[in-house]
């Protein structure tokens, strides 16, 4: 018999009055139209490198893709880095570090390809939230090239912002289709695995279920224990990630509550301000960079223009409310716009940033969907003309902001002057001339990294990273032979930071370089107490015992070096030195045996462990290392075969 039927959610299929606009073959091609459209606008990015900003951490030095085991992987999944949990998108720099090392294309393309991805979805849950294909076309089109994304897209430490929308947008369409099909459990739980797909990715995911909220009261959901119990395990599981991401954040160290920093009246003015930022670059995005930073407070008062944003708010508000036929697209837009970017807002200030371009990737849905069924349900064929080329003129001004948007995020040391040039006078700026430096100092630029140092300290010689500009300075100044000039800048950073290991390691060697080995030492027992890992300061106190006589103590040293870091060349060498002229030939074999499986092609240590391999009288050794040697270019293996081997 059949049993009581379930309650379905009637969505009205409306007609697209986008037909008065575009043809129906035109709506039926429109997605693949942008989605290639939009991979012509991104190859550039294909051709970009990594920067200084989190590159480095997530990629370079992130000793988490150094492990492509169980191991590794269950290490990511409960191991907190860089103050942050997003182990999936850490899973996919291991995938790609295994198969493609420090290669920077492979990591773009899959960061254009999960944009593409998502252009995708847009256009579906436009499509899907709407029944309009003209406001799916408008959405996704925006969405794909707004140059206000170019930050979540061309830089490879956003992979995080493009992989959890992908799943995030996916388990909004899973969940409309949920509510369209009398609540199969099968389209619930497809949408839950991918809700935590999206936490693990990042955690601004937490603020999916009240997006749904949103859209139950869009589609006309009444409000019932059903829709409310469903809720419970999704705002579990944003409470659950909620809690992880906040230690994390403050793994790394204190973090700053706005109201703390600002003030409650100015705090609350920052917040509008930033809303109201995001706003108006949804419509004109003005002043794009990297670095948007919080305005200086004088004698306790914001810049004028930050107290406009209130009524600028409270107008658009007001206008929202009015009772209108459009008032229903324009509360959900604006609502889903609100939910998204709130956890976004500076409530907890990480950085000297207000607002961030890459914040507004999922949140400006909202807006660009507001827009999109405000196009859709003119439908006056008067103004067919005016729509069609007001839309195509700003999608072309887009296109051409966005295209030089990405030629933006080149590499670092364009990056850092794209936001110096557009930050005069911001005393904050100071950290980018120091980023900067370290970028021109990367690739041998020397002169032009010590300007930058030297700019940095000069703008604000009490900013928070004021120790690395002079240890920074320092490093160039000994690359250049200012020895004198580096131990001052060292002497600084140690008075700033008493426990920089490194700037008391460089500071012992250069007093050992300027004839003072009696001071080097207690500075290499310092950078040693701060840091008992410190193979580096090991290799070097080796050394200038070695040449202070005390040759128990270099090999000490030494072998201490080696085995905090087998990979590090230097001790071998040291080692091997020490071991050849005290006639221990056999041990300096066994360290040049180390050095050649790290070095192949070093042809003096193939000469060096002849030498040894001669004084154990092992002369077809000793000759077959020579002619490795001399096969290499040594010129002196040459005159000892020609001496020894017949």
């Amino acid at each position: 018999m059949p049993g009581k039927s379930k309650k379905t959610l009637a969505i009205k299929q409306q007609q697209p009055e986008g037909k008065k606009i575009f043809s129906g073959n035109m709506l039926r091609w429109a997605p693949v139209a942008i989605i290639l459209f939009t991979a012509l606008l991104y190859c550039k990015a294909l051709f970009n490198g990594f920067v200084c900003f989190d590159d480095e951490d997530y990629l370079i030095k992130n000793p988490y893709l150094r492990d492509f085991s169980w191991h590794g992987v269950k290490a990511i999944f409960t191991s907190f880095y860089s103050s942050n949990y997003h182990p999936l998108t850490t899973l996919t720099y291991l995938c790609e570090y295994t198969l493609y090392g420090l290669n920077p294309l492979p990591y773009h393309l899959l960061n254009v390809l999960l944009h593409l991805l998502n252009t995708w979805l847009v256009f579906k849950l436009a499509e899907q939230l709407s029944g309009k294909k003209i406001t799916a076309v408008i959405v996704s089109i925006l969405f794909a090239i707004h140059p206000m994304h170019v930050e979540s897209v061309a830089w490879i430490s956003e992979r995080k912002d493009v992989l959890y929308a992908a799943f995030y947008l996916s388990s909004l369409l899973l969940y409309l289709r949920y509510i369209t099909s009398g609540y199969r459990t099968r389209y619930y739980i497809g949408m839950l695995l991918l809700f935590i797909a999206s936490l693990l990715s990042k955690s601004a995911a937490v603020i999916l279920p009240v997006i749904l909220i949103a859209i139950d009261f869009y589609k006309g959901r009444s409000l019932n224990a059903k829709s409310v119990i469903e809720k419970i395990p999704l705002l579990s599981l944003s409470l659950l990630f909620g809690i992880v991401n906040i230690y994390a954040q403050k793994s790394g160290g204190p973090v700053d509550v706005l109201m703390q920093t600002a003030g409650f009246f100015n705090a609350l003015f920052l917040v509008t301000s930033g809303i109201t930022s995001y706003i108006i670059r949804a419509v004109i995005p003005f002043s794009l960079c990297f670095m948007h930073y919080f305005p200086m407070i004088n004698n306790g008062a914001l810049p004028w223009v930050y107290y406009l944003s209130l009524p600028f708010l409270l107008v658009i508000a007001s206008l929202s409310l009015r009772r209108t036929s459009f008032r229903k697209e324009i509360i959900f837009g604006f609502a889903f716009f609100l939910i998204a970017i709130s956890v976004m807002l500076q409530i907890i200030a990480v950085g000297s940033a207000l607002i961030s371009e890459r914040y507004t990737y999922i949140s400006y849905f909202g807006l660009f969907y507001i827009i999109g069924q405000w196009i859709a349900n003119i439908g006056f064929e008067r103004w067919k003309k005016i729509i069609i080329g007001v839309f195509s003129l700003t999608i072309i001004v887009f296109s051409v902001q966005t295209w030089d948007r990405i030629d933006a995020w080149k590499d670092s040391n364009v990056l850092c002057t794209d936001v110096i040039e557009k930050n005069p006078g911001i005393l904050d700026v100071n950290f980018i001339y120091l980023l900067r430096g370290n970028c021109k100092g990367s690739i041998g630029d020397f002169n032009g990294a010590l300007e930058d140092y030297n700019q940095a300290i000069i703008m604000n010689p009490q900013f928070s990273f004021e120790y690395s500009a002079y240890y920074c300075r320092g490093h160039v100044n000994d690359v250049l032979g200012n020895i004198q000039a580096a131990i001052s800048d060292y002497n600084n950073a140690i008075q700033l930071k008493p426990d920089l290991a490194e700037a008391w390691n460089n500071r012992g060697w250069d007093y050992f370089q300027t004839g003072f080995p009696a001071k080097a030492i207690p500075d290499l027992d310092k950078a040693i107490s701060l840091k008992a890992d410190y193979f580096e300061a090991y290799n070097n106190r080796g050394w200038i015992y070695y040449q202070s006589g005390d040759i128990k103590s270099a090999l000490a040293d030494f072998s201490k070096a080696i085995a905090l870091n087998p990979a590090f060349d230097k001790p071998y060498y040291n080692r091997a030195e020490i071991k050849f002229k005290t006639q221990d030939f056999e041990g300096a074999i066994e360290d040049f045996n180390s050095i050649l499986r790290l070095h192949p092609e070093d042809n003096m240590t193939y000469y060096r462990r002849g030498m040894a391999r001669s004084g154990i009288k092992d002369n077809n050794g000793a000759c077959s290392d020579w002619k490795r040697a001399a096969d290499l270019g040594n010129k002196d293996a040459i005159k000892m075969i020609q001496q020894y081997c017949h």
